[in-house]
């Protein structure tokens, strides 16, 4: 905890240098470790702070931007190996929280995959023919925004109906607070949190099922911070 408060409270001066020498001291077993039980809390707390207007919308959005520069330099992997795997995500149209999406993005990266990271508010028209194009054998969405729920089944659907069938996951912050499966395609694979993510990759890389079982739709269920 005390980690987790130290953090917040650097992320929210803007000192990326002080985050990462944070980050450095954390004595994490692995990156998940520190995207889940480091990053995360320590932006939910951001957001805490924001919900209960003891910070502004300024102070939220450097705080962001500091957490992505540490993100970004977590991700670096100048020996990546390659499992002929192709992901891409992306966050709902008005959708703007993507630090979760980020986080699994890297995850993908950090398992041999070639991913396409299109960030935060992307029309479902662009994301389409950015699929159809790049034919991706996974579709990551983000959703955090109650208001933004009809659509979400927009983007599951279209995205479901491809050629080449992609796997398509859902995340963000609704995923472990809501049944979002009125909301999806029969399909989609609703993932609650960071682990769970890593736990369905490694699951569709073993062999198995693209779709249905594993926190599917069909049964019950990262990506917003």
């Amino acid at each position: 905890m005390q980690h987790i408060g130290t953090l917040a409270s650097i992320l929210l001066e803007g000192d990326a240098d002080k985050a990462w020498e944070c980050i450095q001291r954390y004595p994490a077993v692995s990156r998940l470790d520190v995207y889940q039980n480091l990053l995360t809390p320590a932006m939910q707390q951001v957001g805490h702070l924001w919900e209960m207007n003891e910070i502004t919308v300024a102070d939220e959005h450097l705080a962001t931007a500091t957490c992505d520069f540490v993100l970004s330099k977590l991700a670096f992997h100048p020996d990546k190996r390659r499992s002929g795997r192709k992901a891409m995500f992306l966050c709902l149209d008005g959708e703007q929280h993507y630090i979760g999406l980020k986080m699994v993005n890297s995850i993908f990266e950090e398992q041999g995959w070639e991913t396409r990271y299109l960030g935060p508010s992307l029309p479902l028209e662009y994301a389409l023919d950015f699929a159809k194009t790049w034919r991706p054998d996974v579709i990551g969405l983000s959703v955090g925004i109650v208001y933004h729920l009809p659509k979400l089944k927009d983007y599951a659907e279209a995205f479901a109906a491809l050629p080449d069938s992609p796997s398509v996951l859902l995340g963000g912050r609704l995923a472990g607070l809501y049944d979002l499966r009125p909301y999806c395609s029969a399909d989609t694979v609703i993932l609650r949190d960071l682990p769970e993510t890593e736990q369905w990759l490694r699951h569709f890389e073993t062999g198995g099922k693209k779709h249905a079982g594993f926190g599917s739709t069909a049964s019950s269920s990262v990506f917003e911070s």
